[in-house]
C-alpha cells in the first residue's frame, strides 16, 4: 500500500488525485459530476485514475473525500424529517430565530424558512439555571410522553437543545440515552455533544442541521464505502472538515455538520501547503470552479478560521453573501468568501437593460453552451472562448472539443443584440463583470479583515481560476501569482496534505481579573484528554498529536469574540499579559481600533487536537524534451490592445527555470492559464508557474 487518493466533488467536475507516498509521483483524473447521485461521479473518478495508472485498488492506503453533499442538502431543503426538543416554553426558538438581517432597513426581508416546522417542535419539562444548577429535574414520565409524541410525528431524526446544557450536559445526555433505547430507529443529536457553547439559537440551529443531514450523509457515505470495498479498496476512509482537518467516515456520519464546507476548505489547505514549499507564508487562495469562486486568507502559513458562519446564504454575484440570510453554525470553519461567479455562471440582461453575470449557473448539466450538451444561455466559459482565452482543441487534454460558433451565437442572441454591442465587446464585458465580482471578494477577505493584499501572494487554481488570476492580481496590485501544476485538481491535493483535527471547547464567561489560573489549566488538560481519546480512536499515536490552545475573548459588554492563541503550556500571569496584548492587536486589525484600558472577558477555553500525518513530498519537475509552443493564436485583452497574437504553450513541456514573457496561453489537462501582456512567468523546480509584472 503506497498510494494516497483524494477525491473532490465540485459543481461541474469531480476530481481525483493519486500520490505515491514515497516518491511524490502524482496522477489525476477529472470526470463530470453527477448531481442527482454524487456517489456515481465519485466512483467514476476513482476507477478512472486507478485504471489509467495501472494501480491496484488494494494499493490505496489512505483515501480522503471532499464533498458538498451536506451543504446541498441544507440549501435544497432536503433535510430528513426532524424534530426539535427543548426546554418547555422555548419551542418557538426555530420560528423566532434572531434579529440579524442582511440589510438593516429592508422591511421586505423574509427570515429563512424555519428548519423544523412548528408541529415538530416539542418542549420537555426540565430546567437548569445559567450556572448549570438543576431547577426542575428531568422526569421519566416526561421522557415517555415525548417518545410517544415523536412516534406520532413520523420523523427520522431528533435534535435536542435544552436551556444552558453547555454548562451542564446531564439532562441532554439522559434524554438522548433514553430516546435511543425507546426509539432506536431515529438519529439523535444533542447540543452538548455537537456545539457545547452559549447562544441558544446558534446552538439549536447547529444541532438541528446535524440531526437533519445525519441520515442523508450516513446513507451517502455508507453507499460510497460499500462501492469502494466491493472494488477492493481497503484503505482508511476520511472526510475533509470545514475547519481544514480530516476525520473518519464513522465520525462524519455522527457529526456531519462539521463537514458542511468540506470541499472549499481543501483548496485553502492546498494553497497553504504549496506556499510553504516555495517560501511564502502570506497567501490569498483563489479557487474558481464551474459554479462559484472562493477566496481564503492564509497568514503566517495558517488559514484563518472562525465560528461566525452561515450556510444557505443568499449569494450575490457582486457583493458576496448577505449575513443574516442563512442558518448560523457554531462549528469551526476556514474563513472563506464565496460568490456566484464561476465558469458556468450565466450572463443575462436584467429588467433595467444592464448586463449581469451569475449567481445562476449552468453547472454540470447541461453546462456552458460550448460544451454541446444542451446549454442555451451564455456563460463566463463561453465568453472566454469567444475572446480566444480557451483553445477549442485543447480543453480537457483534447477529450472535449469546444464549439466557438454556438458560443458566439448564444452571446449574440441573449446579450449582444439587446445591448446593441458587438459580440466580442459583450464577451469582454461578461468576463470583466465576473472579474470585478471576484476582485470584490478578494477585498472582502483581505481589506475588510484588516490586511493589505499587496503583501500577499495570490495562489490561483480550480478549473477556471488560472484564466482570471493574472487579471485579478493586476487589479489588486498583488506582486506575485502562483499557479500550481494541475490547478484543476489542487483542491483534491489539499485533501492529502492535511492532518486529522478535533476541536473541544468549554464556555466560562469570566472577567480576566477574576480568572483562577489553576482552574483554567485544569480545563485545558480535560479538553486535551478528550482530544487525545478522539485521535487515538482515529488510529493516531500519542507522539503524533499536537495541541493548540485558544482563548475566545472580548471587551466586557461586547457580544462577539476574537480567538487568540495561547502559546504557553502552563498558564501563568505572564501568559495572561501576553494574551491580552495579542487581543488588543487583533481587535485593532479587525475593527480599526482597540481599547487597552477597557476590561477584558474570557468567554471560551478551546483545544484543537491535531493528529499529524506524514506529507507526501512534492515531486520535482524534470527536464523536458521538445518545444513547448504548439501554435499561435489571437487573444483579446480589451482596450487599445484588442486581439494580440500569442503563443499556446504545452505546460507539460516546460522545464525548471524557464521564463516566458506575456502574452501567452498555457494549456494542460485540467486548466488553461492566461499570461497577460507586460507580465512574465517563471517555472519553479516543482513545476509551479510564478507570475510577476515585468520590471
Amino acid at each position: 500500500m503506497n498510494y494516497r487518493l483524494g477525491v473532490d466533488i465540485g459543481g461541474t467536475f469531480t476530481d481525483a488525485i493519486l500520490i505515491h507516498e514515497e516518491t511524490g509521483t502524482t496522477a489525476i483524473s477529472k470526470v463530470s459530476s453527477t448531481p442527482t447521485d454524487p456517489a456515481t461521479g465519485f466512483i467514476n473518478a476513482v476507477e478512472r485514475v486507478l485504471e489509467e495508472n495501472k494501480v491496484a485498488a488494494g494499493d490505496i492506503s489512505y483515501l480522503v473525500h471532499g464533498t458538498t453533499v451536506a451543504t446541498n442538502a441544507i440549501i435544497e431543503g432536503n433535510l430528513s424529517p426532524t424534530a426539535f426538543v427543548t426546554t418547555d416554553g422555548f419551542r418557538d426558538m426555530m420560528e423566532i430565530q434572531r434579529q440579524t438581517r442582511p440589510s438593516l432597513y429592508d422591511l421586505q426581508f423574509d427570515k429563512p424558512k424555519p428548519l423544523v416546522p412548528r408541529q415538530h417542535c416539542f418542549g420537555i419539562e426540565e430546567r437548569l439555571d445559567a450556572t448549570g444548577e438543576i431547577l426542575i429535574p428531568l422526569a421519566e414520565t416526561s421522557i415517555l410522553k415525548l417518545a410517544q409524541q415523536l412516534q406520532q410525528a413520523d420523523v427520522e431524526a431528533v435534535a435536542i437543545c435544552l436551556l444552558h446544557a453547555y454548562k451542564n450536559p446531564d439532562h441532554e445526555q439522559q434524554l438522548a440515552g433514553r430516546l435511543i433505547e425507546l426509539l432506536p430507529a431515529l438519529s439523535i443529536s444533542y447540543s452538548a455533544d455537537i456545539a457545547p457553547e452559549f447562544r441558544e439559537y446558534f446552538r439549536a440551529c447547529t444541532t438541528v442541521i446535524n440531526a437533519g443531514i445525519q441520515p442523508v450523509v450516513s446513507r451517502y457515505l455508507a453507499n460510497i464505502e460499500t462501492k469502494l470495498r466491493l472494488r477492493g479498496v481497503d484503505a482508511e476512509l476520511l472526510i475533509m472538515q470545514s475547519s481544514g482537518g480530516v476525520y473518519s467516515f464513522s465520525e462524519a456520519q455522527r457529526k456531519p455538520v462539521f463537514m458542511v464546507e468540506s470541499g472549499p476548505a481543501a483548496g485553502v489547505i492546498s494553497a497553504a501547503y504549496l506556499g510553504s514549499i516555495v517560501g511564502h507564508q502570506e497567501i490569498i487562495s483563489f479557487d474558481m470552479g464551474g459554479t462559484t469562486a472562493k477566496v481564503g486568507l492564509i497568514q503566517e502559513g495558517v488559514p484563518r478560521t472562525n465560528k461566525e458562519y452561515e450556510v444557505g446564504l443568499q449569494v450575490q454575484a457582486g457583493t458576496g453573501s448577505s449575513r443574516g440570510s442563512g442558518y448560523p453554525l457554531r462549528t469551526p470553519v476556514i474563513d472563506l468568501v464565496e460568490i456566484g461567479a464561476g465558469g458556468g455562471s450565466i450572463a443575462w440582461i436584467d429588467s433595467g437593460g444592464s448586463l449581469r453575470v451569475g449567481p445562476r449557473s449552468a453547472g454540470a448539466d447541461p453546462g456552458p453552451v460550448c460544451y454541446g450538451r444542451g446549454g442555451m444561455r451564455p456563460t463566463v466559459t463561453d465568453a472566454n472562448l469567444v475572446l480566444g482565452r480557451l483553445s477549442p482543441a485543447h480543453f480537457l487534454g483534447g477529450e472535449m472539443h469546444l464549439d466557438v460558433k454556438v458560443a458566439r451565437e448564444a452571446i449574440r442572441t441573449h446579450c449582444a443584440e439587446p445591448l446593441g454591442l458587438p459580440v466580442v465587446e459583450t464577451a469582454y464585458g461578461i468576463v470583466e463583470i465576473a472579474n470585478n465580482a471576484m476582485v470584490n471578494a478578494l477585498r472582502l477577505i483581505s481589506v475588510q479583515r484588516g490586511y493589505d493584499p499587496r503583501e500577499f501572494m495570490l495562489v490561483g487554481f480550480g478549473g477556471a481560476g488560472p484564466l482570471h488570476a493574472n487579471r485579478l492580481a493586476e487589479a489588486m496590485e498583488m506582486p506575485t501569482i502562483l499557479v500550481p501544476r494541475s490547478p484543476g485538481t489542487t483542491s483534491a491535493l489539499g485533501l492529502l496534505v492535511t492532518d486529522l483535527k478535533h476541536e473541544f471547547a468549554r464556555n466560562i464567561v469570566q472577567p480576566f481579573d477574576q480568572l483562577d489560573l489553576a482552574s483554567i489549566e485544569q480545563l485545558f488538560s480535560t479538553l486535551a484528554a478528550q482530544g487525545k481519546l478522539a485521535l487515538e480512536q482515529d488510529g493516531i499515536s500519542e507522539k503524533d498529536i499536537i495541541y493548540e490552545r485558544h482563548f475566545d475573548m472580548r471587551y466586557i459588554g461586547q457580544s462577539h469574540e476574537l480567538s487568540i492563541p495561547v502559546s504557553d503550556h502552563n498558564i501563568a500571569e505572564t501568559t495572561i499579559i501576553a494574551v491580552q496584548k495579542a487581543f488588543h492587536a487583533a481587535h485593532e486589525r479587525s475593527y480599526g481600533f482597540s481599547a487597552p484600558d477597557e476590561p477584558l472577558e474570557l468567554v471560551t477555553v478551546k483545544i484543537i487536537a491535531i493528529g499529524t500525518i506524514v506529507k507526501p513530498p512534492l515531486q520535482l519537475l524534470g527536464e523536458t524534451d521538445g518545444e513547448a509552443e504548439i501554435m499561435q493564436t489571437e487573444i483579446y485583452f480589451g482596450g487599445e490592445k484588442g486581439f494580440v497574437t500569442s503563443p499556446i504553450l504545452d505546460r507539460y513541456r516546460l522545464s525548471p527555470g524557464q521564463r516566458i514573457s506575456g502574452p501567452a496561453m498555457f494549456v494542460e489537462y485540467d486548466s488553461t492559464i492566461i499570461l497577460q501582456p507586460d507580465y512574465v512567468a517563471q517555472v519553479d523546480p516543482f513545476g509551479n508557474l510564478l507570475i510577476q509584472a515585468q520590471e
